[in-house]
């Protein structure tokens, strides 16, 4: 039985967005370890061995994952371009142990960010490296080479995501990285943090759905992402 047109294009299409979504999701999800293993390395290198002691000072993707907000949430997003929040299992820090309480909190909470910047900063040299391989230009990902080049595509993936997460988890608003960075260098309003904090999950979602963070967020690391892959093609 031969196929029908309209049959043959929707299983050409399925398979063409599954491609895609598996393209970027294990960019996803190692960012998302990348930047947990980054809180837990810097918590024990300044005394609180708390996440090591309890297996998150791993890349290890199953021990950060949360099924919700690693998986469901992202691949409801991918899917249907609905803006969600991904997220992974926060790391435990106890900032009673660690050596100058203050200082080491700001700079574990700024390890997340810090992080993804300097993944970025790696998969742009990935990219770099795979494009004078193959002589693939930026210009080509719109000519049907998503499925056909697909370690240079999950760089590019790698690069904006990791970009986005790193300006995202800055934003001075708890339970976000930078809204516990900022609590650090302005400790008189630290009652305040952690009141917003109760509510950080609403604001976020208003932030979404009025396009603040478009303006904050999505259009500046579009706009960083092309300069990191400008010196890679």
């Amino acid at each position: 039985m031969h196929l029908t047109p309209l049959f043959r294009s929707c299983r050409t299409f399925c398979v063409e967005k599954l491609s895609v979504l598996l393209l970027w999701f294990v960019p996803f999800v190692f960012s998302l370890s990348f930047h947990e293993c980054a809180h837990a390395w810097t918590a024990n290198r300044y005394g609180d061995p708390t996440a090591k002691f309890l297996g998150r000072l791993t890349l290890n993707p199953l021990s950060h994952a949360d099924m919700i907000g690693t998986i469901l949430f992202p691949l409801i997003s991918f899917i249907t371009g609905f803006p969600l929040i991904g997220w992974a299992k926060p790391v435990p820090v106890n900032e009673r142990n660690l050596k100058t309480p203050r200082r080491d909190a700001i700079l574990v909470a700024a390890a997340g960010p810090v992080s993804n910047l300097i993944l970025a900063l790696a998969f742009t040299v990935v990219f770099y490296l795979l494009n004078r391989m193959s002589g693939f230009s930026g210009a080509s990902i719109n000519a049907g080479f998503m499925v056909q080049e697909p370690l240079m595509v999950m760089a590019i993936f790698g690069i904006r995501l990791n970009v986005t997460l790193a300006l995202f988890n800055l934003l001075p608003l708890p339970p976000l990285d930078g809204g516990r960075v900022a609590a650090g260098f302005f400790p008189s309003f630290a009652y305040h943090f952690s009141v917003m904090e109760r509510y950080g999950s609403f604001i976020l979602l208003l932030l979404l759905y009025t396009r603040v963070v478009d303006i904050l967020v999505f259009v500046p690391s579009q706009i960083f992402s092309q300069f990191l892959m400008g010196f890679a093609v």
